[in-house]
């Protein structure tokens, strides 16, 4: 973009490079050139000098903090914001630092300018704020740290585009489809009547045309659609010569439910690599549609991809390339990883050999084991190529300073807590513990009272109980009192019945006999 300024220090004040590769410090002139080089500790020693921390430089009107924000130097960054530097101060284009960030893809910054409360909303003089500038040069990862910070992505420029019509415009797929999954409207149109799909039409951005058409809920009628010159998108790619849009409009069948053709849409630089298609995987990441780190909905880069299917020449280009080989997918897994579950021992070997950062999780911190502080995971920008040169031993150096920060700082807070206590005053941990335990004994006097009043409801059951169990004995006592009776008289009743019946046998077998006369 114009008027943003090439990186590096100034030509008289650069450090040279001894015959045996390392380099010879040199003293920086100003402030600016000190940030450029990422050397906090001269920055301390000018600003000690009486230098103010907001100056600004005669060429591009930059502070400090905004050469902090395009170099990438994060621990100047954090330094300038400690020490009182401006964050709101902006540049004659009406550029903050967070605008920097945002255009150089600084995402570390970024969200160390958002944590010290760097408003995502300030609009420079064509009324971009950091995300229409992020979406504009296809920064998608400082472009989801801005959107979960929770700012607005409706905001319009002067031309009333919205940060989505600049990454279709521009051809940032990457940026686009992230805008899209964090609900920014595609069926808004600008001040000329321009849907985010005219504008992809207009440049031949044929992957981001075929994406937002994905996502249109009728795609007919957005290729019908007229801007407010009366002209649809087959009109501008016409007027425009983009033979590709013409092509895809009037000859290509156009499948809206093919979950496959949905992944080419969405992700075409991660089937360009998982297929092992070098040459889309180049025009891709050259022409800058995707992000050479760009992640997917599973958190995996192109490189994982890659890896997972042992394309060691697609391998080898994006290395070369400078993608970040730490960064892992949402199951944890490094692009080495990857290619391990597969078996892939060519592309293990290949990307081992770039981390040489791991971190051994038994290991503890030791500030004074230089070897600690050698050993690092992912550093500075995901977005943005190294613009600031540090060798192994600045960085080392670098890290064990701002570990004996942080444990200088711990101290002090410690000191301030119990100074704090000692004069009376109520720190938020104890504002929290005391809330935690009255909830705890309101908590208990309700238990308790459910516990009584079963208590006293087990005794009622109890009372009814023992009154049943009495009725139940007295109504048994009164029972056995009834049948002790009956028993007697169906006895009688039998003894009466049976005497009865052997007279009525006698009676049978007299009466059957045969009486003989004797003479």
């Amino acid at each position: 973009m114009p008027g943003v300024p090439l990186s590096g220090p100034s030509s008289s004040s650069t450090e040279t490079a001894t015959p045996l590769g390392t380099r010879k410090k040199v003293h920086f002139g100003s402030i600016h050139d000190a940030v450029r080089a990422g050397d906090v500790k001269q920055l301390s020693e000018i600003v000690e000098r009486g230098i103010s921390i907001n100056e600004v430089d005669l060429l591009h009107k930059f502070t400090p903090l905004h050469w902090a924000a395009h170099s990438g130097s994060l621990e100047c960054l954090h330094w300038l914001l400690w020490h009182g530097a401006d964050i709101t101060q902006a540049t004659t284009r009406g550029w903050t630092a967070a605008h920097i960030a945002a255009i150089r893809g600084q995402d570390a910054c970024m969200q160390a300018l958002i944590i010290n409360g760097a408003n995502l909303t300030v609009q420079d003089d064509r009324g971009c704020t950091p995300l229409h500038l992020a979406a504009t040069h296809g920064h998608s990862f400082t472009l989801q740290i801005m959107l979960r910070s929770g700012v607005d992505p409706s905001i319009t420029d002067v031309r009333e585009w919205k940060p989505v019509h600049y990454a279709a415009f521009h051809g940032r797929l990457g940026c686009l489809q992230l805008l899209v999954k964090w609900g920014c409207g595609i069926e808004d149109v600008d001040y000329n009547g321009n849907l985010p799909v005219h504008l992809a039409a207009m440049e031949g951005h044929l992957h981001c045309f075929k994406f937002l058409l994905s996502r249109t809920n009728n795609a007919a009628q957005a290729l019908k659609a007229f801007n407010d010159n009366g002209e649809n998108v087959l009109d501008l790619a016409q007027r425009f010569y983009k033979q590709n849009i013409l092509q895809f409009i009037q000859g290509a069948e156009y499948e809206r439910n093919d979950s496959k053709d949905q992944e080419t849409l969405a992700f075409p630089g991660h089937v360009a690599a998982f297929k092992g298609d070098l040459e889309m995987l180049k025009k891709l990441i050259e022409d800058g549609v995707i992000n050479i780190n760009e992640r997917d909905n599973n958190g995996s880069t192109p490189m994982h991809k890659a890896a997972g299917q042992g394309h060691i020449e697609c391998l080898q280009w994006i290395i070369k390339m400078g993608a970040d080989s730490n960064i892992t997918n949402k199951a944890g897994e490094k692009p080495s990883d990857v290619a391990k579950r597969f078996a892939h021992l060519a592309a293990v070997k290949l990307l081992e050999g770039l981390q040489k950062y791991d971190i051994d999780d038994e290991n503890e911190v030791d500030e004074d084991d230089m070897k600690y502080f050698i050993r690092h995971g992912v550093e500075g920008s995901t977005d943005a190529k190294a613009d600031l040169y540090l060798n192994e031993s600045d960085k080392t150096d670098a890290r064990m300073r701002a570990y004996k920060k942080i444990v200088e700082l711990r101290h002090l807070l410690e000191i301030a807590e119990s100074n704090y206590k000692h004069l009376g005053g109520i720190t938020e941990e104890d504002l929290k513990q005391k809330k935690e335990r009255l909830e705890s004994e309101k908590t208990i006097q309700e238990l308790q009272g459910q516990l009584e009043y079963e208590r006293l409801r087990r005794e009622k059951l109890e009372c009814q109980l023992d009154e049943y169990r009495a009725e139940v004995d007295q109504l048994r006592e009164t029972l056995e009192n009834i049948q002790v009776p009956n028993v007697t008289a169906v006895e009688d009743d039998s003894s009466c019945e049976s005497s009865k019946e052997k007279r009525r046998v006698k009676k049978k077998v007299s009466s059957g006999g045969v009486f003989v006369r004797r003479y």
